[in-house]
C-alpha cells in the first residue's frame, strides 16, 4: 500500500513539473512576442519619423510668382509696338422698356426682342451684342493682353466709338454685361470702384486719331488672300504695331473699314466666327512676340 500511494506522489509531482515547465514555456513566448510587438511598434515610428524628416529634408521648390501687370496702354501711347483691334459694326444698342417702376432701358438683343425687331421692321441678324461679348472675354483673357501689348476698341454700327481698357473685367454673363453697356451708352464711361479711372469711355471719332504712328491696318475677310498670321506678323518692321478691323456682326459686307485699312487678308479655309478670327490673330502675335 505505501509503495502505491508514493507512486501516485511521484506521479502527481511530475504533472506539476510538467505543468510549470509548460507555463513558464508559455509565459517566455508570450514575453518574446510582447517583445517583437514593441519592437515591430518602434521600428514601424521610427521608419514613419524618417520619411517626415526626409520629407522635411527635400528642397521644396520656390513658389510660382505671377508677373506683374505692365501699365495699361491708352491711345495717348503711340510709340509701344502692340496689337490693336477694333470691333466693327458692333451691335451695341439700348431700348426704352416701359415698366410699372417707371422707363427703364435695356440692351436690344435677338433672344428677348424678337417681337420689338419685327414690329421695327428690322432683321433679326442685327441685334446681335453677344458677339462682341464673346470677343471682349477672348481679347481680355489672352496673354497678350495681360503682358500689355494689346488695345481694343468697339466701333458700334450706330457709329459711337468704346475705348476698352486692357484692364477692365468684362462680366461673365450676357444678362450682366448687357446692363453695364446699357450704362455706359448712357453715361459715356465707367469708372472703376476703387479709383477714379476709366475702364471703358467714348471717345471721339475717327479711329485713326487713336491709333499708334506707325500701325499698318488690315481687315479681316473671307474673300480674301490666305495668309498665315504668324507669317504676316513677321513681316511687320520691329517698331511697327497692328490694327485689325474684325466685324463683330452676324453677316454683312466686309466694307466697313475700307477708309482706313491698308489691305485685307483672310485667315482660314473656312468661315471663322468673330471670336476665334480675334483668338487666332492673338496667338499669331503671341507667337512672333514672344509671349507666353
Amino acid at each position: 500500500m505505501s509503495s502505491t500511494k508514493q507512486a501516485k506522489a511521484d506521479k502527481n509531482k511530475t504533472e506539476k513539473m510538467d505543468k510549470t515547465e509548460k507555463t513558464e514555456k508559455t509565459d517566455r513566448i508570450d514575453s518574446k512576442i510582447d517583445k517583437t510587438d514593441k519592437t515591430d511598434k518602434t521600428n514601424s515610428t521610427e521608419s514613419k519619423t524618417d520619411k517626415m524628416d526626409k520629407t522635411d529634408k527635400t528642397d521644396v521648390p520656390p513658389a510660382s510668382f505671377v508677373p506683374m501687370r505692365p501699365q495699361a496702354l491708352t491711345s495717348k501711347d503711340k510709340d509701344t509696338r502692340r496689337l490693336v483691334v477694333v470691333l466693327s459694326q458692333a451691335c451695341l444698342e439700348t431700348h426704352k422698356i416701359s415698366a410699372s417702376g417707371g422707363d427703364k432701358y435695356a440692351l436690344l438683343n435677338c433672344d428677348d426682342h424678337q417681337g420689338l425687331l419685327r414690329k421695327m421692321g428690322r432683321d433679326i441678324a442685327e441685334a446681335r451684342p453677344d458677339i462682341t461679348h464673346q470677343c471682349l472675354l477672348t481679347l481680355l483673357d489672352s496673354p497678350i493682353n495681360k503682358a500689355g501689348r494689346l488695345q481694343v476698341f468697339i466701333h458700334t454700327a450706330r457709329g459711337v466709338l468704346i475705348e476698352v481698357n486692357p484692364s477692365v473685367r468684362i462680366p461673365r454673363t450676357f444678362k450682366r454685361f448687357s446692363g453695364l453697356m446699357v450704362q455706359l451708352l448712357h453715361k459715356l464711361s465707367i469708372r472703376s470702384v476703387n479709383s477714379e479711372e476709366k475702364l471703358l469711355k467714348v471717345i471721339k471719332n475717327p479711329i485713326s486719331d487713336h491709333l499708334p504712328t506707325k500701325c499698318r491696318k488690315v481687315t479681316l475677310s473671307f474673300d480674301a488672300e490666305i495668309k498665315r498670321v504668324q507669317d504676316y506678323v513677321e513681316t511687320l518692321d520691329e517698331d511697327e504695331s497692328i490694327c485689325v478691323f474684325v466685324g463683330a456682326m452676324a453677316r454683312g459686307q466686309d466694307n466697313f473699314a475700307d477708309e482706313f485699312v491698308d489691305e485685307k487678308i483672310g485667315l482660314s479655309n473656312y468661315p471663322l466666327s468673330a471670336s476665334v478670327a480675334c483668338s487666332k490673330f492673338c496667338h499669331g502675335c503671341e507667337d512672333v512676340w514672344g509671349i507666353m
